[in-house]
């Protein structure tokens, strides 16, 4: 017994198989991250640091052009992914978690130790889900329902750590 992978997905019982040859699936899965049994926004949010450590490279403009258009791009890709899965909001779509990370380190300069603690604590918001954005989670349907809670739980981490780094807290 896998602790990594179930044998079938949502609502319409998608097989791995399935999910990994769909490309708009594969996407909202994390490249295969969301599969995990357990945890797979955490498992989808470490799915986007190789794609960080990539383009916070590429500079600011950039980074920012790709963050807009992979959490825009998002609302469909999550939106149809539901739609496949028979299922709004199922647990393995992860690419929220992959914008929600990006959005969080958007603004801070790249360490290390800034990616280590905007990983914390864009998962600490996500999971916990204070207000606004469990009420947020429950109201909107659909593909942006699926976006909104991950990006607003993106910018409440990433406003913390800004203020920790221009703090002086972190580098």
């Amino acid at each position: 017994m896998s602790i990594f992978v179930n044998s079938v997905y949502g609502n319409n019982k998608l097989t791995v198989r399935q999910i990994l040859s769909d490309p708009v699936l594969f996407l909202a899965f994390g490249f295969g991250s969301g599969l995990a049994k357990k945890a797979p926004g955490t498992f989808g949010t470490l799915a986007a640091v190789p794609l960080y450590l990539l383009i916070v490279q590429l500079g600011l403009g950039f980074y920012s052009l790709f963050t807009v258009m992979i959490t825009v791009i998002g609302i469909w890709i999550c939106g149809r992914a539901a739609d496949k899965l028979g299922e709004h909001d199922f647990g393995g779509i992860v690419w929220d978690e992959i914008a929600g990370l990006l959005i969080t380190l958007w603004l801070v300069p790249f360490s290390w130790m800034n990616l280590f603690a905007g990983f914390v604590l864009f998962r600490f918001f996500d999971i916990l889900k204070p207000w606004p954005i469990k009420w947020l989670d429950q109201q909107v349907q659909g593909g942006l329902g699926i976006m909104i809670d991950d990006v607003l739980a993106a910018v409440f981490a990433g406003g913390l750590l800004w203020l920790l780094v221009d703090g002086g807290f972190l580098a």
